[in-house]
């Protein structure tokens, strides 16, 4: 990394070019995700395929299938509450401000097993993950309250899973399967 000024009045002028990208607060696209609340503030398309940036909330019980992304790595910050982690075949707890960094090509899921709900930041470098909820997920109901998707809901996004900004391939768990309210 050079510490020299720039030397020409292009490489200068681009420098004041406005290109910060900024969402406030609750203005993302929000998603319900088989019962967990998905806010997403920055995709692959607005960042230029850099990342995508979600906040999510994770009622207990829930949390995604046990998947692998192919192209992408995927990680999360714990604002509150507290998620398990599978990382291969092992899982571990993550805390409110623990970093989790998952590599791509490592099967992994998150659920949460306490009895609050958790908060988190989200990304994928490069974006494009993001799209499964935003194309996949349910659009907010006024009033209502995310469901838990039984699994047939969950194979219907199928057809998204391959495309190249995805990229994901599903390795379920047997509680994968179970619905976390008991009313499977």
């Amino acid at each position: 990394m050079s510490s020299a000024p720039p030397n020409n009045s292009t490489e200068i002028a681009d420098y004041f070019r406005p290109r910060v990208q900024h969402v406030a607060a609750e203005k993302g696209v929000t998603k319900w995700m088989s019962g967990d609340v998905y806010e997403t503030m920055a995709t692959a398309e607005s960042t230029g395929g850099a990342l995508g940036f979600t906040v999510c909330w994770v009622p207990p019980g829930n949390g995604p299938v046990a998947h692998v992304h192919r192209s992408a790595d995927e990680s999360f910050y714990l604002v509150s509450g507290s998620l398990e982690f599978l990382n291969g075949d092992q899982t571990f707890m993550a805390h409110a401000g623990d970093f989790v960094f998952v590599p791509r090509g490592t099967r992994h899921r998150f659920r949460n097993t306490g009895a609050e709900e958790a908060h988190m930041v989200s990304f994928f470098t490069p974006g494009g993950g993001e799209g499964l909820w935003l194309e996949g997920g349910d659009d907010p109901v006024p009033g209502g309250k995310p469901e838990f998707w039984p699994p047939e809901r969950g194979m219907a996004l199928g057809p998204l899973l391959g495309r190249e900004d995805i990229d994901m391939v599903i390795l379920p768990e047997e509680a994968d399967l179970n619905d976390p309210t008991g009313q499977a």
